[in-house]
Order: C-alpha cells, then structure tokens, then sequence
C-alpha cells in the first residue's frame, strides 16, 4: 500500500531515539518496554507536536500567511511548541488559552511568553472555540493568518505521523512488538499512527490511552479519530479505510479530567524518574504511562509481549504541577 508524499519543512532533530526500558522492566516483571523519545524533537523542549507543525506550517507558508493562531490549555505542549515554530520561521504567533492570566507564568506559559508570542485568555474555552472572533481581528488589521487546528489535529497534523511510523519502522522490527502505546486527546497522533500501520503493514495492537473525558465538537471523540484517519487517507491517495473496530481508545485513566494529577500519574512519572532517569509529564504520558503499568500489574500485558511507549514530551509542564510532586522528591 502506498501514499503520495506531502511538503514539510524541517523543525525538528529526527529521527528521535529508541530506547529499551530495562529497568522498569524488571520491576514490573512483565513484557519488554522500548520507549520512543519524541520528548527530544529539540523544539523548545521538544515534542510530538513538532512533527505536525512540520506538516502545518509549511502549508502555511505556501499560502502565503503571515500569521498563526491556534489554541489549548494554559500549559499546552502544542502552543509551546507551536510558538516557538513560528519565531524560528518569524512569523507572528497569536496563542488562545483556557484560562485566566496567572499572577506568575511558568511552566509552558513562561516559555510561550519567552519566545514571543501574543496570548489571548478564553475562560472556560480551551479547545479554540474563540479562534474565529482573533482570526477576525487580525484580518481587518490587514493580517492574512493560518489557523492550527486544536492539537494540530487535522489530516496534515496526522500525515505527520504516517511519516513518523515510518521512522520507527526504520528502526526497530516492529514484527517483533506487540503493542504500540501512547497518549491519545486531540485524536491527530492516533488517527495518523492507524494510517501509518497500514501502509507498513504493521501486525502490533495500537493502544491509546484516552487523556481527555471532552469530546471533538459535536461528533464522539471515537468517531472522529476514525473520519480523520480515513480522511487523511483521502488526502494521499492511500486506499486505507477504517470503522470502529479498528480503533483501541482506553478511557479507564482519564480519572478526575484533563490535566488533574493523581496517584497514577505520580507513580509513573516517579518510576520512570528514578529508575530510567527519563521525565515524563503530568497531562498526557504520566497518564499514559501510568495506564501501561497497571495494565501489565493486571496481566493484561505479560512476559510474552514487547511494548513500544510513544513519549510525546510536555515535560516543562511539571514545573507547574510542582505541588503534586512535593511528596514524592526525596527517597
């Protein structure tokens, strides 16, 4: 199966290393661990989401745009990520984030503020409910902008991970993995991933572990992780279609909501702090992390499977979670 290729301009240190989990492997005493470190694309602390902006901006650039908007949570990756994409290119970055102006940034928002982009505070919406109303103002000040999706969730921001499948297939002999586990929210990452394993030809179980109890608009968060891989297969002549039996979307770990740190996500990320000198962060792989140990602790996954962790990066939001980790920083 093959799929015609789409423009993107280089932002990213690729291809990210592969790592194997020795240490947390014997003290889970279940299946291989490998982890991907896509917390190293080297963009402002790195990420997944540097791939699709990869795939995003250089179609921004061929439409001639001069500015970018897009949105998230206060301690978005994706806007951290996305801001400092467009001062490496010098474009103009407008962020629009959940949320109330802190009396002291930190975190990603101190990073969005370093790299100079132009914040817009929307309260309760989060997910880019209030891009068209900045959008408008930018156009009747005479800009022409290039609008993100949330989470760079469209079929350019999936593509980037068909192109990203394809690296790890470079890789590893992904006939020898049996699971393929990462974090799933703004649905980009999984709907790419699914089209990617189709065009390899990849026998191993995608697992996403649901991060977010919100859905996608009005369409069901399932349902539209599955339209976007099919879509995104449309856009590169892919000959791939998908229904809901081919999707794996956990949802037991979403807890108390997005971005709420518990005992599962503290373990995790200590576990891995410890143990294999790797950081994860508290919204998504802590969480996803946290769902692949208690899966192995159940016998879900056992000694006779080999597991690839996708670290989709996000670490500078720990340093404003510090209060969850207070307990845990010192043996």
């Amino acid at each position: 199966m093959h799929s015609k290729p789409l423009s993107k301009i280089d932002l990213g240190f690729l291809p990210t290393p592969v790592a194997r989990l020795s240490n947390l492997d014997s003290i889970l005493g279940g299946p291989e661990i490998y982890i991907k470190r896509d917390d190293l694309t080297g963009l402002a602390f790195g990420g997944n989401k540097t791939r699709k902006l990869e795939f995003l901006l250089q179609d921004a650039l061929t439409r001639g745009c001069d500015s970018i908007i897009t949105a998230g949570a206060a301690q978005s990756n994706h806007c951290r990520q996305t801001a400092a994409a467009t001062a490496r290119l010098q474009m103009e970055c407008h962020l629009v984030l959940g949320g109330e102006a802190p009396q002291l940034a930190n975190g990603n928002l101190l990073l969005d503020k370093l790299l100079g982009c132009r914040i817009h505070w929307a309260g309760d919406h989060r997910k880019g409910e209030d891009i068209p109303r900045v959008a408008e103002q930018l156009q009747a000040s005479g800009k022409n902008p290039y609008i993100v999706p949330y989470g760079g969730s469209n079929e350019l921001g999936a593509y980037a991970f068909v192109h990203a499948l394809e690296e790890l297939e470079r890789q590893l002999d992904m006939r020898q993995f049996t699971h393929l586990v990462f974090a799933s929210s703004s649905g980009g990452t999984q709907a790419g991933l699914m089209l990617g394993k189709a065009l390899c030809g990849g026998q191993y179980r995608l697992l996403g572990i649901g991060i977010d109890k919100g859905e996608t608009g009005d369409v069901p968060f399932e349902r539209f992780i599955v339209e976007l891989a099919n879509s995104t297969s449309d856009l590169v002549d892919a000959n791939a279609s998908f229904s809901q039996q081919d999707l794996i979307l956990d949802t037991r770990y979403v807890g108390d909501g997005y971005g709420v740190v518990g005992e599962l996500e503290t373990e995790a990320i200590s576990l891995l702090a410890r143990h294999e000198g790797i950081l994860l962060d508290p919204v998504y792989t802590g969480r996803a992390m946290g769902g692949l140990i208690d899966m192995i602790r159940r016998g879900e996954l056992g000694a006779a499977d080999r597991v690839l962790f996708w670290h989709t990066g996000g670490t500078p939001s720990l340093f404003a979670y510090a209060d969850s980790f207070q307990t845990c920083a010192s043996p």
